[in-house]
């Protein structure tokens, strides 16, 4: 009786432990944080939901992580830091960088496009090529406006 007690003890306490895993990865969180990065930047007129530990992918992998979003008070931009795994140092500086959206609302997260350059982006340095976030109420707002507006008749005749 007391084997059965313990091995499902044990059993509950692998399951457990299992679940912070699972938690761990998908919040993004790592227990490994002695990897090396370097900072790379990046602006956009709207990051929508980018969050922090967003991830940055690169051809579907993931390459790093966001580790801030803030306003610049000068542009009046939002500026996303990034951290960059070392092992990727060969991006150029023509790169583009986008807000890309997970299915058709999931989380949002930045990819990178590799430009043509020989040079290759260092340290503190910033990604010049972006585009925004499509916020999907602002898509919908244009499209029924589109719509209201073609409702008028142009040809100058009578409509019935």
């Amino acid at each position: 009786m007391r084997t059965v007690e313990i091995s499902v003890g044990a059993f509950l306490l692998a399951g457990l432990f299992a679940l912070v895993l699972l938690a761990l990865r998908v919040s993004g969180l790592s227990l490994n944080t002695e990897a090396s990065t370097y900072r790379l930047y990046a602006e956009f007129d709207n990051v929508g939901s980018l969050t922090k530990r967003a991830k940055v992918a690169m051809g579907g992998v993931t390459i790093g992580r966001v580790v801030d979003v803030e306003l610049d008070k000068k542009t009046y931009m939002a500026r996303v830091v990034m951290d960059i795994d070392t092992n990727i140092d060969n991006i150029p500086v023509d790169s583009s960088a986008a807000i890309i959206t997970a299915g058709l609302l999931g989380e949002k997260f930045i990819g990178i496009s590799i430009g043509g350059a020989a040079e290759f982006l260092q340290d503190e340095e910033t990604i010049d090529d972006t585009q925004s976030a499509i916020v999907l109420e602002d898509l919908i707002g244009k499209f029924l406006l589109g719509s209201v507006g073609s409702d008028d008749d142009s040809s100058g005749g009578d409509s019935f």
